[in-house]
């Protein structure tokens, strides 16, 4: 298994993070069901929280993703990703450039970035991101702005085949449609279908499940995927 192979594995089903989940339960123990669960990876993302708190629940969710061999990405700050000693971080357009955070973190810290285009795609490679998140797929409640915006499964694909990272599909996935996301080559990140669900983990074992169903399509992948 290649470095991207292991990695694209690695990024099966991200679980996105809310300061406060649906069920009711605190956001450490609402992760650690996650994990049990199944998923592969955390994204810890709260736009409220200072930088303090924020390193606090970092810290503590490293040691619960360490604990599952699961990979642990902090959204926006990688200054609080490289403290808490988590594995990347997740950039977007808006936040600093992938080559500025490349050229001052360790070789396998890993950098995510968010995109709907293959051009977008593929500069991000260049600058060396590792890999994309792409969306909104079906939509998003998550994001203001972005509940009627989808660039749907097709888009996905094409941004797929047209990079050799690994990519993972967001926004609007549910255990009804993961299924198309995961045949179309990609990963899946949600956030809404887990921590908006009365029962996480078995939300995240619902996603899981659909890898089965996962249609046989040659075609589909990263060119990596395709070699």
């Amino acid at each position: 298994m290649t470095a991207g192979e292991d990695l694209a594995a690695r990024l099966a089903l991200m679980v996105v993070t809310q300061a406060r989940p649906a069920c009711g339960r605190n956001l450490i123990d609402v992760v650690g069901e996650c994990l049990k669960a199944g998923a592969t990876a955390i994204q810890l993302r709260d736009k409220q929280a200072s930088a303090a708190a924020l390193l606090a629940i970092a810290a503590q969710l490293r040691k619960l993703s360490a604990q599952h061999d699961a990979l642990l990405v902090v959204n926006d700050r990688f200054d609080l990703a490289l403290a808490a000693g988590a594995d990347g971080v997740h950039l977007g357009p808006e936040d600093l450039p992938v080559d500025a955070v490349r050229s001052v973190v360790p070789a396998d810290f890993i950098i995510g970035f968010s995109t709907e285009t293959a051009d977008g795609a593929q500069a991000a490679e260049e600058e060396g991101a590792s890999y994309l998140g792409v969306g909104a797929i079906y939509g998003t409640s998550s994001k203001p702005g972005l509940k009627d915006e989808r660039i749907g499964v097709e888009r996905l694909r094409d941004v797929s085949q047209a990079v050799s990272i690994p990519i993972v599909g967001i926004g609007g996935i549910t255990p009804g449609n993961a299924a198309d996301v995961y045949a179309a080559g990609a990963g899946v990140a949600v956030l809404a279908a887990v921590m908006g669900d009365p029962e996480p983990g078995e939300a995240v074992r619902a996603i899981l499940n659909t890898r089965n169903t996962r249609l046989e399509n040659p075609g589909a992948g990263t060119k990596a995927q395709r070699q």
